[in-house]
């Protein structure tokens, strides 16, 4: 069976489900290139205001394929090196796609797979859903924006102990440290990403975006840089038609409508 991203949407919510079952929703160039054309094509379309990434049956995902790796072990170096950039490209247009990108995680969130939950705004995790940087195990080290991400979200010996030891860490752990939003029960995790996208939907998603933004540049803005840009959003946001709506709804002490 060949590997695909599959997309239904529910509500104003899409679902991006990575289907690879024999190989455990390992990833491939197929799915990045889909990936990245759903994430434009949602982006444009007012009725999705926000984007589940899941997996297909009882695993999120497993990252690389580890046949394919070593087919292209016997290729040119560029080879790899496209496939790591197809990768990079869907990850990269997850971290700076306007709305919110919730990943719900059942079973293994492994290698490049948990990099891409990483990636997301928000993460639902199962009780027994694994997450593990398994890359040195088989004498690899990490892609797909996984040491970026526990680099700079974890004390320095935890992510050390993740990526050079490839030790396994619970979702409750990952809860814990503040990587997890929501741990439930296994099975649920689609399910409750669901209601938590519903609560997203229902706020105003320019304000959503604008915080993504201001969010992601915050590490790399000085605070003078980063005042500006707070400014900038705060006042754009303020004559926005969304705006005028939650300022009326809150006085009227009801609930907003938002576009």
């Amino acid at each position: 069976m060949t590997s695909s991203l599959k997309s239904t949407s529910e509500g104003q919510t899409l679902i991006l489900t990575i289907s690879n079952p024999d190989f455990k929703n390992a990833l491939s160039t197929e799915i990045y290139a889909a990936g990245i054309e759903a994430l434009n094509a949602a982006e444009t379309n007012p009725d999705i205001r926000s984007v589940i990434i899941t997996g297909e049956g009882a695993a999120f995902c497993a990252g690389g394929n580890l046949q394919r790796l070593l087919a292209n072990r016997k290729q040119p170096k560029d080879v790899q090196a496209q496939s790591i950039d197809g990768l990079h490209s869907w990850i990269d247009s997850i971290y700076t796609y306007p709305k919110p990108v919730i990943a719900a995680v059942e079973g293994a969130a492994a290698g490049a797979g948990f990099s891409l939950a990483l990636a997301c705004d928000f993460c639902v995790a199962a009780s027994d859903a694994v997450f593990v940087m398994s890359y040195s195990t088989v004498g690899l080290s990490p892609d797909g924006g996984g040491s970026w991400a526990l680099g700079r979200a974890l004390p320095r010996q935890l992510a050390m102990q993740l990526m050079m030891c490839g030790d396994r860490i619970s979702a409750q752990r990952l809860y814990d440290v503040g990587l997890v939003n929501q741990v439930c029960s296994s099975g649920s995790a689609l399910r409750e990403a669901l209601v938590l996208a519903e609560r997203l939907n229902a706020r105003a998603s320019n304000a959503l975006g604008s915080i993504k933004e201001l969010v992601n540049a915050a590490a790399n803005n000085s605070l003078s840089q980063h005042l500006t840009e707070e400014r900038d959003h705060f006042v754009g946001n303020l004559h926005h038609a969304n705006a005028a709506e939650g300022i009326a709804a809150f006085l009227e002490k009801r609930k907003p409508t938002y576009r």
